[in-house]
């Protein structure tokens, strides 16, 4: 089975953790699993948004920061979801509630992790004497900003790492991550041959911010020096780009990575960083997460015969 898997192209099914549970995104449908207090799994599946369907995300890098925006959305109202399937509650982000939320995460991401690095290294240009060295001095201060920019994202993540509820979400990750490697290995979705796979994957959201941490090293590096209010906006406008970008070397690294030494060495580091993000998980946590992507993965081959009858 596993070598019928790999001479098909396979989809790029994805997903995420939640409170207590995982969320598997396949192409038309999206489903998710939870643990309740009382050990019962509850279950919640929809169809995707039509974006996923849409002209629009075929095209190469537009469709990088459509899916992401989508994919923020998403991503929040499934965790609120997942709290309430929990907690027995019926609260729900929708709508205006769900958009401010996801642009007050975006505000609150960008401000940590890009204007600020921008901020702090574009102070430092003079005091360290960037400004000096015409484009060596360019490209020292872009690389002092990466640097600033990756030591918050990793210090971030060790610390809320330590918080008991995000380690367990950190294990839902890795649970998600095992999954999804074993049934792209053709292996049988049970709990104790899934334990036996990774815990990384190239495709990962925290690939995807290390790329983009890199790309923007370069990217910005290319625009020369800038006085800084300038150099703070083209981190604004500019990040669409970036991102854009990002997503197209994941989508070709993700595809290339068994056929090519030189892109399994490229994304070393992608996948070393995932260990901040990722936790081993217990065998209740793989039954909530293959679960999960059963559902998902049932209501996708449903939708296909469908289609082609």
């Amino acid at each position: 089975m596993a070598g019928n898997q790999k001479e098909l192209r396979l989809p790029s099914y994805g997903g995420q953790a939640v409170m207590e549970g995982v969320m598997m995104r396949g192409k038309e449908n999206v489903a998710m699993a939870v643990r309740a207090p009382d050990g019962q799994i509850l279950t919640y599946e929809e169809k995707l948004p039509a974006l996923y369907r849409s002209k629009w995300m075929n095209i190469p890098f537009l469709r990088g920061v459509l899916g992401l925006w989508d994919s923020l959305n998403l991503g929040m109202r499934f965790l609120t979801k997942s709290s309430n399937m929990v907690n027995g509650e019926d609260q729900q982000i929708e709508g205006k509630d769900l958009v401010l939320t996801v642009l007050l995460s975006l505000v609150l991401g960008i401000g940590l992790f890009f204007l600020l690095p921008a901020l702090v290294s574009g102070w430092l240009d003079g005091p360290l004497g960037f400004e000096r060295w015409g484009t060596v001095g360019t490209w020292l201060s872009n690389l002092l900003e990466g640097l600033i920019r990756l030591a918050i994202l990793i210090i971030y993540l060790v610390v809320v790492g330590r918080m008991p509820e995000v380690r367990r979400v950190f294990s839902y990750h890795g649970a998600e991550h095992k999954t999804i490697n074993a049934f792209e290995a053709g292996a049988e979705l049970t709990p104790e041959n899934v334990s036996k796979f990774t815990l990384v994957h190239p495709r990962c959201g925290t690939s995807f911010i290390l790329t983009l941490v890199l790309i923007s090293i370069l990217f910005f590096s290319l625009l020369g020096p800038l006085p800084l209010h300038i150099r703070l906006l083209t981190r604004l406008l500019l990040l669409p780009v970036v991102s854009g970008v990002a997503y197209e070397y994941i989508r070709f690294a993700a595809r290339h990575m068994d056929d090519s030494k030189l892109v399994r060495a490229l994304i070393k580091p992608n996948l070393a960083l995932q260990k901040l993000t990722t936790r081993e998980p217990s065998e209740d946590m793989l039954e909530v997460s293959i679960k999960a992507f059963n559902l998902m993965y049932e209501a996708e081959q449903k939708g296909s015969q469908g289609t082609a009858a």
